[in-house]
């Protein structure tokens, strides 16, 4: 089984207050080696990139309904129909506010899922490890 990843990129709105935002991009990254996680890398201006790292699930529920009781916090912002989605994202006091359309992170859930279903994280976990057994042992037999 080889390393295989999804990575998207989509814009994003960084929303500072009620009167400024800015559109940053933003990259989504899924790998099948950690089959549970998404990242996002956002690219603030005259910053370095940040990278969270959090649960697929949880945003494939945000998209639908209000998710996440940590740092990440996801919420669809009109629950009937799937238009645009906050994403909160929470260290310490301080936090940050985007707001992004549903359509992009769908297809990208949706490639997501073409590597590695949901629910069958365990299995590529499994298989990973399978094949990780498989390397080393012809290393050392080497």
């Amino acid at each position: 089984m080889m390393r295989e990843s999804v990575q998207a990129e989509v814009q994003m709105s960084f929303l500072v207050s009620e009167e400024l935002a800015f559109r940053i991009p933003v990259e989504l990254h899924y790998e099948t080696e950690d089959p549970y996680a998404v990242r996002m890398t956002f690219h603030l201006p005259g910053d370095a990139p940040v990278t969270w790292t959090f649960g697929r699930e949880l945003l494939l529920d945000g998209i639908n309904v209000p998710s996440g009781d940590g740092d990440v916090h996801i919420a669809p912002i009109s629950p009937e129909d799937l238009s645009d989605v906050h994403i909160r994202l929470q260290v310490g006091e301080d936090h940050a506010l985007f707001r992004v359309s549903a359509a992009p992170l769908v297809a990208f859930l949706d490639r997501t899922d073409r590597l590695v279903p949901l629910g069958q994280e365990q299995a590529a976990e499994g298989a990973l490890e399978k094949e990780l057994g498989r390397i080393l042992a012809e290393e050392n037999a080497g």
